[in-house]
């Protein structure tokens, strides 16, 4: 919105001519989100404990964290509410990505909204079941797919992909494109909202990866640069780095109050909102799979409770590790909180970097 009203005045007022730059508007949109949840933030804190929106401790977790049993919940509304607001002042509003990101935003953001509302109705934290909630998702994101093709959004060549560290190796997935789009919306929001279990955990691991997938939005969007760097080149792509900004500035400002010790949680709200956009943008730009680097954390979670799930079914009971998520394994084998979130945002940024990488060594 800023860039239509101001750009205009760009002869009349020097310095208006920045309003145009991709790298300009992305810094301002994470400056913006990151402003609003500190202002915001002390309030919504105030809300939700004056709602009672009090977290439920799932009884069979570490024993320590029984004492974080009503601490504010559904923070995640704040998330959204600054990088919905943010992201309409900088972007460009004639890109069709913009809306689609959002829309995966909001429509996962509400999804958990209604996760969080039931656990606190039922006093537990059980909220939707598995199948209720797996098909909102699916609903919302054969929405965005459709979207996704029918406005051309990935840019020609769309049912290709990209594969990290390779140039000219980019299989096509045809007709199952929007089950891999599916695939990979549901399984981002989900790997980020198992990976929301310690103080800070999952919001450091989204700023670092949002950081990333701003810069490769940048690359992808940039004819030149994408051509150089030999990857596919998604016009209007770029635009989707301001987004990636305003995320990025959102999780900095909410780990304000999300640190150790917390004094609110994300909840579903938050997790399942920011992995949906996340992989919404990683289908739009055609870079799903260099995500599975870049997201190694969320991986990582995801990975180990399958495996937990897996071994107990099919072993008679038999666990790989302690306790999962992998966060939870930690623990348990004594590491303190803190050392724990702090070695996996060491894990996400080295993740990061590995990504960044491929984009050269290819």
């Amino acid at each position: 919105m800023l860039p239509w009203l101001l750009y205009p005045f760009r002869d009349a007022i020097p310095g208006f001519s920045v309003f145009r730059y991709v790298t300009f508007r992305t810094a301002m949109a994470a400056a913006t989100a990151m402003v609003l949840s500190l202002m915001l933030g002390p309030w919504v804190i105030r809300t939700l404990t004056a709602l009672k929106m009090g977290q439920h401790i799932r009884g069979e977790g570490p024993e320590h964290h029984q004492k974080k049993a009503g601490t504010p919940t559904m923070g995640g509304i704040l998330i959204l509410v600054v990088i919905t607001v943010s992201t309409l002042l900088w972007c460009e509003l004639k890109n069709g990505a913009i809306w689609v990101a959002l829309m995966a935003l909001v429509g996962f953001g509400t999804v958990g909204a209604f996760d969080d509302a039931k656990k606190l109705l039922k006093k537990q934290n059980l909220g939707l079941t598995s199948w209720q909630k797996m098909a909102l998702l699916t609903g919302i994101s054969l929405l965005v797919a459709w979207l996704i093709l029918h406005f051309g959004l990935r840019g020609t060549s769309t049912s290709q992909l990209s594969v990290p560290f390779f140039k000219n190796f980019r299989p096509n997935v045809g007709v199952f494109l929007i089950p891999w789009i599916w695939l990979v919306m549901v399984g981002t929001s989900n790997a980020v909202n198992l990976t929301d279990g310690l103080d800070g955990l999952a919001t450091g691991g989204t700023l670092i990866v949002s950081l990333t997938f701003a810069i490769l939005a940048y690359v992808v969007g940039h004819a030149k640069i994408a051509a150089y760097l030999v990857v596919p080149h998604v016009p209007g792509g770029a635009e989707l780095s301001v987004f990636m900004g305003a995320m990025a500035g959102a999780c900095l400002g909410f780990l304000w109050f999300n640190a150790h010790p917390a004094e609110v949680f994300m909840g579903d709200t938050g997790s399942l909102a920011l992995g949906g956009a996340l992989g919404t943008v990683a289908v739009v730009i055609k870079q799903e799979l260099l995500l599975v680097i870049a997201g190694g954390l969320f991986v990582m979670e995801a990975v180990s409770v399958i495996l937990q799930v897996g071994s107990f079914k099919l072993r008679g009971g038999k666990r790989i590790f302690r306790m999962a998520p992998f966060h939870h394994h930690l623990e348990l084998g004594g590491l303190q909180e803190t050392k724990v979130v702090i070695r996996m945002w060491i894990t996400a940024i080295v993740c990061s970097i590995l990504a960044l990488s491929s984009l050269k060594l290819r």
